[in-house]
């Protein structure tokens, strides 16, 4: 491992992209457990209210993630998300101050949300090209494992400090720590030292979409996996944002409990991460669909209000499989989408897998509320489980190979 570490560690750039998902997850960590906790401490806020800030970065991300991908694949990467990390930043603050000051209100909170969203939307195809333009194909696995493993490990400090400061100090101060973490990282990307490619001239957005198009549909192993994440990242997203801190809903003991389980899920990660670095699989889909469909134990065992170091053991099992899953999704989609449109396909992959998710952002809070939060966390597991193993129906999903 520390020699494959060391030979990354010569491709120009690396080291500071790693450094700067490190740093960036931190704040990432803190976030949801602040922002969460801090619309619930707003004045007669609910699970609705809860459910409307939480969406409100889904809608506008989905909204212009397309035209993200055009802009991606037009200009250079590493400055669209280094510029996007640097106003999110300001954003971010301005929701932390609006905490700390007591003038927050719901829709305040769900106004920075939506044009982060924005900024989001050209952020995420951006960030998924950086790589590639930094390592060889060969060593795009190893290279997407130890960025995975600096992101989960910030993510960890992010989540386990998260809970303590919003308990202590109050979620404005988390939320502050989120927008410094943003602004840092995002200078470091914009400084990656890349050489700007010159790319061909296009006839024009709606070309370079359909173009983006046709590769995407191309491959009926994408749009399989785009097909059921859409229903998993819908019922993940519903756990993670609005049923988990519910479940946790008490103010003095809820976000420390809360940011254990999600801490659970970094560790998970960081294992997962370490575990596919080492490992090439030969059917990487094959095995990453399967831990998936298990996964699913994270949201029985809430909703089976099991104690809670049993959920905190669900929550690593559960990490390990998304993380195994993130690394080898993006090395599949990086060996077999060609360079020049992949911040399109890629776009066109994000749109559709999260596509339906702030649906179930939005429905979760009232649906906890009139049939009770363990009952609708048996649906995010039951869908969660059902999606996963339809995948493994098709076969080019069970058998895709990244040579």
């Amino acid at each position: 491992m520390l020699s494959q570490l060391r030979e990354l560690h010569g491709f120009k750039g690396f080291s500071n992209l790693a450094f700067s998902r490190f740093i960036s997850n931190v704040g990432n960590g803190v976030s949801p457990i602040a922002l969460a906790y801090g619309v619930l401490s707003l004045p007669h806020s609910t699970g609705r209210d809860l459910s409307i800030v939480m969406a409100a970065r889904f809608i506008p991300l989905l909204a212009f993630m397309l035209f993200g991908g055009v802009i991606a694949d037009r200009f250079q990467r590493n400055r669209l998300v280094g510029g996007s990390d640097m106003l999110g930043s300001f954003l971010a603050a301005t929701s932390a101050i609006s905490l700390i000051a007591g003038f927050s209100s719901v829709w305040l909170l769900a106004l920075m949300g939506g044009l982060f969203g924005v900024l989001n939307a050209i952020w995420w195809p951006a960030m998924s090209g950086v790589l590639p333009e930094i390592l060889p194909k060969e060593k795009l696995q190893e290279g997407n494992a130890v960025i995975g493993l600096m992101t989960n490990i910030g993510y960890i400090i992010g989540t386990l400090s998260g809970g303590v400061i919003v308990a202590t100090a109050g979620a404005g101060w988390g939320l502050l720590v989120d927008a410094i973490s943003f602004f840092i990282a995002g200078v470091i990307v914009w400084k990656l030292p890349l050489i700007e490619k010159l790319k061909e001239k296009s006839p024009g957005i709606i070309h370079d979409l359909i173009v983006g198009w046709k590769e995407f549909i191309s491959r009926s192993w994408v749009i399989a996996m785009v097909i059921s994440f859409a229903l998993i990242n819908m019922a993940f997203e519903s756990m993670l944002s609005v049923l988990g801190p519910l479940n946790f809903s008490n103010p003095v003991t809820g976000p420390r409990q809360w940011s254990y389980n999600v801490a659970g899920l970094s560790v998970g990660m960081l294992l997962g991460g370490i575990w596919v670095l080492k490992v090439k699989m030969t059917r990487p889909l094959l095995i990453t669909m399967f831990l998936i469909a298990v996964s699913a134990v994270w949201d029985f065992s809430l909703a089976f209000g099991l104690p809670l170091w049993v959920t905190i053991v669900a929550g690593i099992f559960s990490g390990v499989s998304v993380e195994v899953f993130t690394v080898t999704w993006s090395t599949s989609l990086q060996s077999h989408i060609p360079e020049e449109s992949y911040s399109r396909v890629n776009s066109y992959d994000a749109l559709g897998s999260y596509g339906i998710a702030p649906l179930g952002i939005i429905a979760a809070g009232p649906l906890a509320m009139h049939f009770g939060v363990h009952a609708i966390l048996m649906v995010t597991g039951a869908v969660t489980l059902i999606a996963a193993v339809a995948t493994l129906l098709v076969p080019s999903v069970r058998n895709l190979r990244n040579d």
